[in-house]
Protein backbone atom coordinates (compact mmCIF):
# COMPACT_ATOMS: atom_id res chain seq x y z
CA UNK A 1 0.00 0.00 0.00
CA UNK A 2 2.98 2.13 -0.53
CA UNK A 3 0.92 4.34 -2.94
CA UNK A 4 -0.75 5.86 -0.31
CA UNK A 5 1.41 6.11 2.50
CA UNK A 6 1.89 9.76 1.95
CA UNK A 7 -1.63 10.48 1.78
CA UNK A 8 -2.91 12.69 4.79
CA UNK A 9 -6.10 11.55 7.14
CA UNK A 10 -9.63 13.24 6.14
CA UNK A 11 -10.67 13.42 9.55
CA UNK A 12 -10.33 12.45 13.03
CA UNK A 13 -10.51 8.76 13.91
CA UNK A 14 -9.74 7.47 10.44
CA UNK A 15 -6.30 6.22 9.61
CA UNK A 16 -6.96 4.56 6.11
CA UNK A 17 -5.44 7.10 3.49
CA UNK A 18 -8.14 8.40 0.62
CA UNK A 19 -7.57 7.68 -2.72
CA UNK A 20 -8.56 8.63 -5.79
CA UNK A 21 -10.65 6.08 -8.20
CA UNK A 22 -7.89 6.53 -11.02
CA UNK A 23 -5.33 5.49 -8.41
CA UNK A 24 -7.01 2.35 -7.07
CA UNK A 25 -7.58 1.24 -10.38
CA UNK A 26 -3.95 1.45 -11.27
CA UNK A 27 -3.02 0.09 -8.04
CA UNK A 28 -5.35 -3.21 -8.84
CA UNK A 29 -4.30 -3.05 -12.74
CA UNK A 30 -0.74 -3.15 -10.89
CA UNK A 31 -1.29 -5.91 -9.11
CA UNK A 32 -3.57 -8.32 -11.44
CA UNK A 33 -0.93 -8.11 -14.09
CA UNK A 34 1.78 -8.41 -12.03
CA UNK A 35 -0.08 -11.39 -10.43
CA UNK A 36 -1.76 -13.17 -13.36
CA UNK A 37 1.16 -11.85 -16.06
CA UNK A 38 1.01 -15.17 -17.88
CA UNK A 39 -1.97 -17.57 -17.87
CA UNK A 40 -4.02 -20.61 -19.44
CA UNK A 41 -7.43 -21.16 -19.31
CA UNK A 42 -10.02 -23.11 -20.50
CA UNK A 43 -13.84 -22.45 -21.47
CA UNK A 44 -16.28 -22.07 -24.05
CA UNK A 45 -16.13 -19.03 -26.50
CA UNK A 46 -19.33 -17.00 -25.68
CA UNK A 47 -20.97 -13.73 -27.76
CA UNK A 48 -18.02 -13.11 -30.08
CA UNK A 49 -17.96 -10.45 -32.16
CA UNK A 50 -15.04 -8.65 -34.52
CA UNK A 51 -14.64 -4.88 -34.23
CA UNK A 52 -14.46 -2.60 -37.11
CA UNK A 53 -10.97 -2.09 -35.95
CA UNK A 54 -10.04 -5.84 -36.46
CA UNK A 55 -10.08 -6.27 -32.58
CA UNK A 56 -11.71 -9.65 -30.98
CA UNK A 57 -13.90 -9.36 -28.73
CA UNK A 58 -15.54 -13.04 -26.67
CA UNK A 59 -16.36 -14.27 -23.48
CA UNK A 60 -14.63 -17.45 -21.75
CA UNK A 61 -17.32 -19.34 -20.05
CA UNK A 62 -17.97 -22.38 -17.80
CA UNK A 63 -21.09 -23.99 -15.88
CA UNK A 64 -20.53 -21.17 -13.12
CA UNK A 65 -18.25 -18.58 -14.22
CA UNK A 66 -17.78 -16.31 -17.16
CA UNK A 67 -14.27 -14.05 -18.13
CA UNK A 68 -14.28 -11.50 -20.76
CA UNK A 69 -11.70 -11.90 -22.93
CA UNK A 70 -10.35 -9.79 -25.83
CA UNK A 71 -7.78 -10.28 -28.62
CA UNK A 72 -5.86 -7.03 -30.16
CA UNK A 73 -5.37 -7.10 -34.10
CA UNK A 74 -1.89 -7.66 -33.63
CA UNK A 75 -2.51 -11.11 -32.72
CA UNK A 76 -5.73 -11.75 -34.19
CA UNK A 77 -3.86 -12.47 -37.58
CA UNK A 78 -1.52 -15.12 -35.53
CA UNK A 79 -4.31 -17.24 -34.07
CA UNK A 80 -3.98 -20.94 -34.87
CA UNK A 81 -7.83 -21.32 -34.30
CA UNK A 82 -10.40 -19.00 -35.95
CA UNK A 83 -13.08 -18.03 -33.16
CA UNK A 84 -16.54 -19.08 -33.16
CA UNK A 85 -19.73 -18.87 -30.73
CA UNK A 86 -19.95 -22.82 -28.82
CA UNK A 87 -16.17 -23.35 -29.56
CA UNK A 88 -14.37 -24.93 -26.21
CA UNK A 89 -10.84 -23.88 -26.40
CA UNK A 90 -8.02 -22.53 -24.49
CA UNK A 91 -6.38 -19.57 -24.27
CA UNK A 92 -3.20 -18.62 -23.33
CA UNK A 93 -2.35 -14.50 -22.44
CA UNK A 94 -2.54 -12.61 -18.78
CA UNK A 95 -5.27 -10.93 -17.23
CA UNK A 96 -5.60 -7.24 -17.19
CA UNK A 97 -8.35 -4.32 -15.65
CA UNK A 98 -10.56 -1.91 -17.60
CA UNK A 99 -11.07 0.39 -15.23
CA UNK A 100 -13.49 2.32 -17.85
CA UNK A 101 -16.39 -0.28 -17.00
CA UNK A 102 -14.88 -1.41 -13.07
CA UNK A 103 -13.94 -5.16 -14.72
CA UNK A 104 -11.01 -7.72 -15.67
CA UNK A 105 -10.23 -9.55 -18.63
CA UNK A 106 -7.68 -11.68 -20.78
CA UNK A 107 -5.97 -10.20 -23.50
CA UNK A 108 -5.59 -13.33 -25.75
CA UNK A 109 -2.20 -14.12 -27.12
CA UNK A 110 -2.80 -17.86 -28.35
CA UNK A 111 -5.98 -19.74 -29.33
CA UNK A 112 -6.41 -23.28 -29.41
CA UNK A 113 -9.21 -25.78 -29.29
CA UNK A 114 -9.63 -27.63 -26.74
CA UNK A 115 -12.52 -29.95 -27.55
CA UNK A 116 -16.28 -29.56 -29.19
CA UNK A 117 -18.37 -27.06 -27.02
CA UNK A 118 -21.07 -28.20 -25.06
CA UNK A 119 -23.62 -26.28 -26.82
CA UNK A 120 -22.65 -26.82 -30.48
CA UNK A 121 -22.11 -30.46 -29.09
CA UNK A 122 -25.86 -30.59 -27.91
CA UNK A 123 -26.71 -29.09 -30.79
CA UNK A 124 -25.10 -31.60 -32.91
CA UNK A 125 -26.23 -34.81 -31.36
CA UNK A 126 -30.16 -33.24 -31.30
CA UNK A 127 -29.64 -32.44 -35.32
CA UNK A 128 -28.48 -36.20 -35.61
CA UNK A 129 -31.44 -37.15 -33.60
CA UNK A 130 -34.18 -35.42 -35.52
CA UNK A 131 -32.73 -35.64 -38.85
CA UNK A 132 -33.00 -39.45 -38.39
CA UNK A 133 -36.71 -39.19 -37.93
CA UNK A 134 -37.04 -37.58 -41.52
CA UNK A 135 -38.62 -34.07 -39.85
CA UNK A 136 -35.42 -32.60 -42.15
CA UNK A 137 -36.39 -34.56 -45.39
CA UNK A 138 -36.85 -32.50 -48.86
CA UNK A 139 -40.32 -34.56 -49.56
CA UNK A 140 -41.77 -33.28 -46.95
CA UNK A 141 -41.40 -29.75 -47.43
CA UNK A 142 -44.29 -27.60 -49.00
CA UNK A 143 -44.36 -25.48 -51.89
CA UNK A 144 -44.60 -21.54 -51.39
CA UNK A 145 -48.09 -20.18 -52.04
CA UNK A 146 -47.39 -17.75 -55.17
CA UNK A 147 -49.58 -15.08 -53.85
CA UNK A 148 -50.78 -15.51 -50.38
CA UNK A 149 -53.91 -13.66 -48.89
CA UNK A 150 -53.10 -13.85 -45.05
CA UNK A 151 -49.30 -13.84 -43.29
CA UNK A 152 -48.90 -15.10 -40.17
CA UNK A 153 -45.51 -13.88 -38.51
CA UNK A 154 -44.33 -15.18 -35.47
CA UNK A 155 -41.70 -12.82 -33.42
CA UNK A 156 -41.57 -10.04 -30.79
CA UNK A 157 -43.73 -7.21 -31.01
CA UNK A 158 -41.35 -4.72 -29.81
CA UNK A 159 -38.37 -5.56 -31.95
CA UNK A 160 -36.83 -4.06 -35.29
CA UNK A 161 -38.27 -7.00 -37.08
CA UNK A 162 -41.76 -7.02 -37.57
CA UNK A 163 -41.16 -3.62 -38.63
CA UNK A 164 -38.72 -4.51 -41.45
CA UNK A 165 -41.46 -7.08 -42.80
CA UNK A 166 -43.76 -5.12 -42.89
CA UNK A 167 -41.71 -2.58 -44.79
CA UNK A 168 -40.91 -4.75 -47.47
CA UNK A 169 -44.13 -6.09 -47.66
CA UNK A 170 -45.46 -2.49 -48.12
CA UNK A 171 -43.06 -1.59 -50.99
CA UNK A 172 -43.62 -5.13 -52.86
CA UNK A 173 -47.40 -5.95 -52.58
CA UNK A 174 -49.22 -5.13 -49.78
CA UNK A 175 -50.83 -8.33 -47.48
CA UNK A 176 -53.05 -8.82 -44.70
CA UNK A 177 -50.67 -9.71 -41.80
CA UNK A 178 -51.25 -11.31 -38.15
CA UNK A 179 -48.69 -11.26 -35.44
CA UNK A 180 -48.71 -13.68 -33.27
CA UNK A 181 -46.43 -11.88 -30.14
CA UNK A 182 -43.97 -14.00 -28.59
CA UNK A 183 -40.33 -13.70 -26.44
CA UNK A 184 -37.58 -14.79 -29.00
CA UNK A 185 -34.60 -15.29 -26.50
CA UNK A 186 -35.24 -16.86 -22.44
CA UNK A 187 -36.40 -19.69 -21.10
CA UNK A 188 -39.88 -19.42 -22.30
CA UNK A 189 -39.40 -18.29 -25.50
CA UNK A 190 -39.25 -22.15 -26.89
CA UNK A 191 -43.11 -23.29 -25.64
CA UNK A 192 -44.30 -19.54 -27.17
CA UNK A 193 -43.21 -19.87 -30.30
CA UNK A 194 -43.98 -23.90 -30.94
CA UNK A 195 -47.61 -22.49 -29.24
CA UNK A 196 -47.79 -19.75 -31.77
CA UNK A 197 -47.02 -22.08 -34.59
CA UNK A 198 -49.83 -24.62 -33.46
CA UNK A 199 -52.17 -22.23 -32.79
CA UNK A 200 -51.74 -20.43 -36.29
CA UNK A 201 -52.93 -23.95 -37.68
CA UNK A 202 -55.84 -24.71 -35.64
CA UNK A 203 -57.34 -21.60 -37.26
CA UNK A 204 -60.59 -22.67 -38.82
CA UNK A 205 -62.39 -20.70 -41.33
CA UNK A 206 -65.48 -20.37 -39.09
CA UNK A 207 -63.66 -18.89 -36.18
CA UNK A 208 -63.73 -15.09 -37.40
CA UNK A 209 -59.96 -14.62 -37.76
CA UNK A 210 -58.45 -15.52 -41.22
CA UNK A 211 -56.21 -18.46 -41.58
CA UNK A 212 -52.91 -17.66 -42.85
CA UNK A 213 -51.73 -18.63 -46.29
CA UNK A 214 -48.03 -18.62 -45.09
CA UNK A 215 -46.37 -18.53 -41.91
CA UNK A 216 -43.00 -16.31 -41.05
CA UNK A 217 -40.79 -17.50 -37.82
CA UNK A 218 -38.18 -14.92 -37.91
CA UNK A 219 -35.82 -13.44 -35.16
CA UNK A 220 -32.65 -11.19 -35.63
CA UNK A 221 -29.29 -12.07 -35.17
CA UNK A 222 -27.44 -12.69 -31.64
CA UNK A 223 -25.01 -15.50 -29.45
CA UNK A 224 -25.92 -18.74 -30.12
CA UNK A 225 -27.45 -18.79 -26.43
CA UNK A 226 -29.68 -15.65 -27.52
CA UNK A 227 -30.98 -18.38 -30.65
CA UNK A 228 -31.07 -21.44 -28.66
CA UNK A 229 -35.10 -21.49 -27.92
CA UNK A 230 -35.37 -22.22 -32.01
CA UNK A 231 -33.33 -25.93 -31.36
CA UNK A 232 -35.40 -26.93 -29.46
CA UNK A 233 -37.34 -29.94 -29.93
CA UNK A 234 -40.60 -28.12 -29.22
CA UNK A 235 -40.51 -25.99 -31.97
CA UNK A 236 -38.80 -27.72 -34.40
CA UNK A 237 -41.13 -30.29 -33.86
CA UNK A 238 -44.12 -27.37 -34.48
CA UNK A 239 -42.49 -26.03 -37.37
CA UNK A 240 -41.97 -29.91 -39.39
CA UNK A 241 -45.81 -30.39 -38.31
CA UNK A 242 -46.73 -27.23 -39.93
CA UNK A 243 -49.79 -27.69 -42.48
CA UNK A 244 -49.17 -23.88 -43.57
CA UNK A 245 -46.34 -23.20 -45.66
CA UNK A 246 -43.21 -21.45 -42.90
CA UNK A 247 -40.44 -19.68 -43.61
CA UNK A 248 -37.60 -19.88 -41.32
CA UNK A 249 -35.86 -15.97 -40.89
CA UNK A 250 -33.93 -16.31 -37.69
CA UNK A 251 -31.02 -14.67 -37.14
CA UNK A 252 -28.59 -13.42 -39.76
CA UNK A 253 -27.41 -15.34 -42.89
CA UNK A 254 -24.37 -16.93 -41.24
CA UNK A 255 -26.51 -18.16 -38.22
CA UNK A 256 -28.03 -21.94 -38.58
CA UNK A 257 -30.29 -22.78 -36.39
CA UNK A 258 -32.68 -26.51 -35.95
CA UNK A 259 -35.84 -24.55 -37.04
CA UNK A 260 -34.16 -23.91 -40.39
CA UNK A 261 -33.80 -27.87 -41.48
CA UNK A 262 -37.27 -28.31 -40.18
CA UNK A 263 -39.20 -25.37 -42.10
CA UNK A 264 -39.98 -25.33 -45.97
CA UNK A 265 -38.18 -22.43 -47.07
CA UNK A 266 -35.07 -20.32 -44.87
CA UNK A 267 -34.23 -17.53 -45.25
CA UNK A 268 -30.94 -15.25 -44.55
CA UNK A 269 -32.78 -12.73 -42.85
CA UNK A 270 -36.16 -11.39 -41.80
CA UNK A 271 -36.38 -8.80 -44.55
CA UNK A 272 -35.19 -11.92 -47.21
CA UNK A 273 -38.58 -14.02 -45.67
CA UNK A 274 -40.69 -10.79 -46.72
CA UNK A 275 -39.32 -11.13 -50.10
CA UNK A 276 -39.59 -14.62 -50.67
CA UNK A 277 -43.48 -14.23 -49.09
CA UNK A 278 -44.81 -12.05 -51.87
CA UNK A 279 -43.62 -11.05 -55.65
CA UNK A 280 -43.02 -7.27 -56.69
CA UNK A 281 -46.60 -5.82 -57.85
CA UNK A 282 -45.34 -3.53 -60.84
CA UNK A 283 -43.17 -6.61 -62.19
CA UNK A 284 -46.38 -9.09 -61.67
CA UNK A 285 -48.22 -6.25 -63.27
CA UNK A 286 -45.52 -6.16 -66.51
CA UNK A 287 -45.43 -9.75 -66.52
CA UNK A 288 -49.73 -9.96 -66.71
CA UNK A 289 -49.50 -7.70 -69.80
CA UNK A 290 -46.81 -9.16 -71.41
CA UNK A 291 -48.29 -12.41 -71.15
CA UNK A 292 -51.30 -10.87 -73.07
CA UNK A 293 -49.47 -9.40 -75.53
CA UNK A 294 -48.28 -12.60 -76.39
CA UNK A 295 -51.61 -14.32 -76.34
CA UNK A 296 -53.27 -11.85 -78.72
CA UNK A 297 -49.79 -12.21 -80.95
CA UNK A 298 -50.18 -15.69 -81.06
CA UNK A 299 -53.61 -15.60 -81.82
CA UNK A 300 -53.07 -13.63 -84.56
CA UNK A 301 -50.41 -15.53 -86.16
CA UNK A 302 -52.72 -18.79 -85.92
CA UNK A 303 -55.28 -17.18 -87.19
CA UNK A 304 -53.12 -16.10 -90.88
CA UNK A 305 -51.87 -19.34 -90.50
CA UNK A 306 -55.00 -21.03 -90.75
CA UNK A 307 -56.57 -18.14 -93.59
CA UNK A 308 -53.22 -19.32 -95.13
CA UNK A 309 -53.84 -22.58 -95.72
CA UNK A 310 -57.52 -22.78 -96.33
CA UNK A 311 -56.74 -20.41 -99.32
CA UNK A 312 -54.05 -23.12 -100.17
CA UNK A 313 -56.60 -25.65 -99.75
CA UNK A 314 -58.69 -23.86 -102.37
CA UNK A 315 -56.48 -22.99 -105.01
CA UNK A 316 -55.84 -26.68 -104.63
CA UNK A 317 -58.96 -28.03 -105.97
CA UNK A 318 -59.66 -28.75 -109.29
CA UNK A 319 -62.76 -28.16 -111.81
CA UNK A 320 -65.66 -29.66 -110.11
CA UNK A 321 -67.38 -29.72 -113.60
CA UNK A 322 -64.18 -31.11 -115.61
CA UNK A 323 -63.95 -33.82 -112.98
CA UNK A 324 -67.74 -34.69 -113.23
CA UNK A 325 -67.18 -34.51 -117.41
CA UNK A 326 -64.54 -37.09 -117.21
CA UNK A 327 -66.27 -39.48 -114.64
CA UNK A 328 -69.34 -39.50 -116.89
CA UNK A 329 -67.09 -40.68 -120.25
CA UNK A 330 -65.57 -42.87 -118.35
CA UNK A 331 -69.07 -44.66 -117.37
CA UNK A 332 -70.11 -44.49 -120.59
CA UNK A 333 -67.56 -46.42 -122.09
CA UNK A 334 -67.35 -49.08 -119.62
CA UNK A 335 -71.07 -49.14 -120.54
CA UNK A 336 -70.95 -49.70 -124.03
CA UNK A 337 -67.56 -51.94 -123.43
CA UNK A 338 -70.06 -53.92 -121.28
CA UNK A 339 -72.47 -54.33 -123.97
CA UNK A 340 -69.81 -55.46 -126.68
CA UNK A 341 -68.28 -57.83 -124.41
CA UNK A 342 -71.74 -59.58 -123.86
CA UNK A 343 -72.81 -60.00 -127.54
CA UNK A 344 -69.09 -61.18 -128.39
CA UNK A 345 -68.93 -63.54 -125.47
CA UNK A 346 -73.16 -65.31 -126.85
CA UNK A 347 -71.39 -65.06 -130.15
CA UNK A 348 -68.05 -66.75 -129.29
CA UNK A 349 -70.42 -69.39 -127.50
CA UNK A 350 -72.76 -70.11 -129.98
CA UNK A 351 -69.82 -71.00 -132.80
CA UNK A 352 -68.40 -73.11 -130.31
CA UNK A 353 -71.78 -75.59 -129.78
CA UNK A 354 -71.90 -74.57 -134.00
CA UNK A 355 -68.75 -76.58 -134.36
CA UNK A 356 -69.28 -79.20 -131.62
CA UNK A 357 -72.72 -79.77 -133.57
CA UNK A 358 -70.76 -80.48 -136.50
CA UNK A 359 -68.73 -83.13 -135.13
CA UNK A 360 -71.50 -85.23 -133.45
CA UNK A 361 -74.94 -86.80 -134.22
CA UNK A 362 -78.23 -85.69 -134.26
CA UNK A 363 -79.33 -87.09 -131.30
CA UNK A 364 -76.48 -86.25 -128.89
CA UNK A 365 -76.37 -82.89 -130.89
CA UNK A 366 -79.66 -82.06 -129.58
CA UNK A 367 -78.58 -82.64 -126.38
CA UNK A 368 -75.91 -81.23 -126.27
CA UNK A 369 -77.28 -78.40 -127.54
CA UNK A 370 -79.91 -78.23 -124.76
CA UNK A 371 -77.45 -78.79 -122.61
CA UNK A 372 -75.01 -76.11 -123.79
CA UNK A 373 -78.25 -73.69 -123.68
CA UNK A 374 -79.45 -74.74 -120.38
CA UNK A 375 -75.42 -73.60 -119.29
CA UNK A 376 -75.97 -70.41 -121.01
CA UNK A 377 -79.00 -69.64 -119.78
CA UNK A 378 -78.23 -70.34 -115.80
CA UNK A 379 -74.80 -68.34 -116.42
CA UNK A 380 -76.89 -65.48 -118.19
CA UNK A 381 -79.27 -65.44 -115.19
CA UNK A 382 -76.59 -65.43 -112.87
CA UNK A 383 -74.39 -62.68 -114.89
CA UNK A 384 -77.21 -60.24 -115.27
CA UNK A 385 -78.00 -59.37 -111.48
CA UNK A 386 -73.79 -59.46 -110.82
CA UNK A 387 -73.66 -56.80 -113.67
CA UNK A 388 -77.01 -55.64 -112.42
CA UNK A 389 -75.25 -54.59 -109.04
CA UNK A 390 -72.04 -53.48 -110.30
CA UNK A 391 -73.71 -50.80 -112.60
CA UNK A 392 -75.51 -49.83 -109.55
CA UNK A 393 -72.83 -49.28 -107.24
CA UNK A 394 -70.33 -47.44 -110.05
CA UNK A 395 -73.99 -45.23 -110.16
CA UNK A 396 -73.90 -44.36 -106.69
CA UNK A 397 -69.89 -44.02 -106.51
CA UNK A 398 -70.29 -41.31 -109.51
CA UNK A 399 -73.70 -39.86 -108.36
CA UNK A 400 -71.61 -39.05 -104.60
CA UNK A 401 -68.37 -37.65 -106.33
CA UNK A 402 -70.67 -35.62 -108.26
CA UNK A 403 -72.98 -34.16 -105.14
CA UNK A 404 -69.19 -33.63 -103.85
CA UNK A 405 -68.05 -31.75 -106.75
CA UNK A 406 -71.33 -29.60 -107.10
CA UNK A 407 -70.83 -28.91 -103.50
CA UNK A 408 -67.45 -27.18 -104.31
CA UNK A 409 -68.87 -25.52 -107.59
CA UNK A 410 -68.81 -21.63 -107.46
CA UNK A 411 -72.73 -21.63 -108.00
CA UNK A 412 -72.96 -22.51 -104.27
CA UNK A 413 -70.96 -19.87 -103.33
CA UNK A 414 -73.43 -17.40 -105.78
CA UNK A 415 -76.35 -18.51 -103.87
CA UNK A 416 -75.26 -17.30 -100.67
CA UNK A 417 -75.18 -14.03 -101.81
CA UNK A 418 -71.80 -13.49 -103.66
CA UNK A 419 -71.83 -11.84 -107.32
CA UNK A 420 -69.59 -13.15 -110.19
CA UNK A 421 -68.50 -10.00 -112.06
CA UNK A 422 -67.54 -9.83 -116.06
CA UNK A 423 -66.81 -7.97 -119.03
CA UNK A 424 -68.24 -8.04 -122.08
CA UNK A 425 -66.13 -10.75 -123.19
CA UNK A 426 -67.30 -12.96 -120.58
CA UNK A 427 -63.70 -12.41 -118.15
CA UNK A 428 -63.84 -12.31 -114.74
CA UNK A 429 -62.86 -8.59 -113.32
CA UNK A 430 -61.63 -8.94 -109.89
CA UNK A 431 -60.43 -5.50 -109.26
CA UNK A 432 -62.40 -1.64 -109.05
CA UNK A 433 -59.65 -0.27 -111.63
CA UNK A 434 -60.31 -3.35 -113.85
CA UNK A 435 -64.50 -2.49 -113.26
CA UNK A 436 -63.52 1.32 -114.05
CA UNK A 437 -62.03 0.47 -117.36
CA UNK A 438 -64.35 -2.46 -118.55
CA UNK A 439 -67.59 -0.08 -117.99
CA UNK A 440 -70.09 -2.53 -119.38
CA UNK A 441 -70.53 -5.71 -117.00
CA UNK A 442 -72.21 -9.02 -116.35
CA UNK A 443 -73.54 -9.82 -112.93
CA UNK A 444 -74.03 -12.96 -112.37
CA UNK A 445 -76.51 -14.53 -109.18
CA UNK A 446 -77.53 -17.50 -108.30
CA UNK A 447 -80.51 -17.51 -110.13
CA UNK A 448 -79.63 -14.98 -113.15
CA UNK A 449 -77.30 -12.91 -114.48
CA UNK A 450 -78.17 -9.21 -114.93
CA UNK A 451 -76.13 -6.43 -116.80
CA UNK A 452 -74.84 -3.61 -115.41
CA UNK A 453 -73.26 -0.31 -116.17
CA UNK A 454 -69.73 0.99 -114.17
CA UNK A 455 -70.30 5.13 -113.49
CA UNK A 456 -66.29 6.56 -114.45
CA UNK A 457 -65.87 8.83 -111.72
CA UNK A 458 -66.88 12.24 -111.28
CA UNK A 459 -64.79 15.45 -113.05
CA UNK A 460 -65.85 18.57 -112.22
CA UNK A 461 -65.28 21.11 -114.98
CA UNK A 462 -65.25 24.78 -114.46
CA UNK A 463 -66.78 26.96 -117.45
CA UNK A 464 -70.17 25.27 -118.64
CA UNK A 465 -69.26 21.91 -119.54
CA UNK A 466 -71.72 18.93 -119.92
CA UNK A 467 -71.62 17.12 -115.85
CA UNK A 468 -71.04 13.81 -115.48
CA UNK A 469 -74.34 12.68 -115.24
CA UNK A 470 -75.02 14.11 -118.86
CA UNK A 471 -71.89 12.34 -120.24
CA UNK A 472 -73.24 8.49 -118.72
CA UNK A 473 -73.61 6.52 -121.59
CA UNK A 474 -77.08 4.91 -121.56
CA UNK A 475 -77.05 1.20 -120.32
CA UNK A 476 -77.55 -1.81 -122.11
CA UNK A 477 -79.95 -3.89 -120.60
CA UNK A 478 -79.53 -6.76 -123.06
CA UNK A 479 -77.80 -9.71 -121.22
CA UNK A 480 -74.91 -11.27 -122.47
CA UNK A 481 -75.38 -14.88 -123.81
CA UNK A 482 -74.83 -17.56 -121.40
CA UNK A 483 -71.90 -18.41 -123.99
CA UNK A 484 -70.28 -15.78 -123.21
CA UNK A 485 -69.74 -16.60 -119.41
CA UNK A 486 -66.50 -17.86 -118.75
CA UNK A 487 -65.23 -20.40 -116.13
CA UNK A 488 -64.89 -18.95 -112.29
CA UNK A 489 -61.95 -20.84 -111.51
Amino acid sequence: MSVFEDRPETGAGHNIPVATVSELSAALKRVVEGEFSRVRVRGEISGFKRAGSGHLYMALKDDSAVLDAVCWRGAAGRLAVEPEDGLEVIATGKLTTYAGRSKYQIVIEALEAAGEGALLKLLEERRRKLAAEGLFDESRKKPLPFLPAVIGVVTSPTGAVIRDILHRLEDRLPRRVLLWPVRVQGDRAAGEVAGAIEGFNAIRGDSGVPRPDLLIVARGGGSIEDLWPFNEESVVRAAAASDIPLVSAVGHETDTTLIDHAADRRAPTPTAAAEMAVPVRSELVAQILDDGRRLVSAMGRLREEYRLRLESTGRGLPDPQSLLDARAQQLDDRAERLGLGLRSLVREKRSAADRLAAGIRPAALVQLVNRRRDRTDDLGARLRPQMQRRLDAMHERLKHRADLLESYSYGRVLDRGFALVRDAGGRPVTDSAAAQRAGRVTLRFGDGSVPALIDPPSIERTGGGKSAAARKPARNTKPPADGEQGSLL
